[in-house]
């Protein structure tokens, strides 16, 4: 079993219409949107949704007013300011606790109790390319790698018992946490970049954490005749960095057309220039020799 993540460096970069137009591009697969603080592949693929399950990601402190002896402790030693105090009645507001546990921890009467909290809910799909695992992720909840590692540990379960030997999944943008628990074990990454300063700054950064953990890494470079110059760049800096340029995609109004329509690029339109090159594309990585190893046990 292989599976490609489709990263970029920021949001926005069209990472999410390449997915999408990937998944028709092969008869099995299995969706995967780890991208769960911002999930949006759903919005193309209308899933059908068959399993919807809680996601218990932390946990959250509360004053329990029948042991607390109002010493204010806990309001001394929260590092969030996350401890009210009213009249020597104290309170945890639950939007500024970050579930570090010191005040249960400290607290000498034991009053604070740290029950686990529901931070969001994951989902099992049915969509017109194939089974697909997808999350949404409460507002200003934390945790949101675990998740991630949950949407991925679950796309790979349902697909090996599926024999499916292609898991496509949509990354999360940046660098940070969630990024790092969407690449582990992958077969190889492709980056969407933009040429433009701060798309050249996002790849390098991107291509780094690849080499740091040893995944192959691809990139392609969406809308490249907006600025041909820092197309240039980003080609050189492929090169010296290793990581195979698997094609350019031109700027092209279809991409947004389709998802107006509620549709993947090749839906749409299939012969527009951008569609071309998506195919292309999509050769060119189902071809490299990181897509032909099975490092998904």
């Amino acid at each position: 079993m292989k599976e490609l993540v489709i990263l970029s460096g920021k949001g926005g970069t069209g990472k999410t219409s390449l997915t999408a137009a990937f998944a028709g591009l092969k008869s099995s697969l299995m969706l995967c949107d780890a991208d769960v603080d911002a999930a949006d592949l759903h919005l193309i693929m209308a899933p059908d949704v068959q399993e919807t399950h809680d996601f218990v990601g932390g946990n959250e402190a509360v004053i329990a007013p029948d042991r607390c002896t109002g010493c204010g402790t806990c309001l001394e030693l929260c590092r969030f300011d996350a401890i009210d105090e009213n009249q020597g009645e104290y309170t945890v507001d639950a939007l500024n606790c970050e579930g570090c546990g010191v005040c249960v921890d400290m607290c000498p009467e034991s009053a604070i109790d740290f029950p686990r909290k529901t931070c969001g809910q994951w989902f099992v799909s049915h969509t017109r390319f194939g089974p697909m695992v997808h999350a949404r992720l409460g507002i200003a909840e934390e945790n949101s790698g675990r998740l991630v590692a949950l949407v991925r540990e679950q796309a790979k379960k349902r697909a090996r018992d599926a024999h499916i030997d292609l898991i496509l999944t949509d990354g999360p943008p940046g660098i940070g946490c969630p990024v790092i628990a969407s690449i582990g074990q992958a077969s190889a990454i492709l980056i969407v970049a933009e040429p433009t300063v701060s798309g050249i700054h996002d790849m390098k950064r991107v291509g780094e954490l690849a080499a740091h953990f040893k995944i192959p890494a691809m990139v392609c470079i969406n809308k490249f005749d907006l600025n041909l110059d820092q197309t240039r760049a980003i080609e050189t800096i492929a090169r010296e960095k290793n990581i195979l340029v698997a094609g350019k995609i031109p700027f092209d109004p279809a991409f947004t057309k389709a998802m107006i329509q509620i549709q993947t690029l090749l839906e749409y339109d299939d012969t527009c220039p951008a569609a071309k090159a998506v195919r292309n594309i999509w050769e060119t990585v189902m071809t490299h020799p990181a897509m032909k190893l099975e490092r998904l046990m």
